[in-house]
């Protein structure tokens, strides 16, 4: 029986599979149904790797389309409705902390605000509500 020996350092070759320059021994859990694994089996085994390959490369080279969210116009508009409101209430607040009082256009403006901040909160339930 001949023994292998390493030409260039004379070290004696005890045979197996070689080492590997980058060891992979992390564990990466991937949660799937069943359909979804069978669908990823599938695509690995017609690239002709193994699932981990194929999700290794996949996730390191491959590129995943985000999906954008798009703010609709009530969003916006409830948005622009509620800075209006907080600018008013704190020209409000600021007024009172001086300890003026509120002049009857002033109040005619508080109610108002009041109103339109009611309504807000319902609109803003209400749409919740259809989605």
């Amino acid at each position: 029986m001949a023994v292998k020996t390493d030409n260039s350092t004379g070290k004696r070759n005890k045979g197996g599979r070689p080492r590997k320059e980058i060891k992979k021994d992390q564990f990466l859990g991937v949660k799937c149904s069943l359909v979804e694994r069978k669908v990823i089996e599938n695509k690995a085994r017609q690239v002709g790797v193994s699932v981990s390959e194929y999700l290794r490369k996949l996730g390191l080279s491959g590129k995943i389309d985000m999906k954008l969210k798009i703010v609709s116009k009530e969003i916006l508009l409830f948005t622009a409705t509620l800075n209006h409101l907080a600018a008013n209430l704190n020209q409000i607040a600021k007024k009172r902390n001086s300890n003026d009082q509120l002049n009857a256009l002033e109040r005619a403006q508080l109610e108002q605000l009041s109103k339109v901040n009611k309504q807000l909160a319902q609109d803003i339930k209400n749409c919740l509500n259809d989605r």
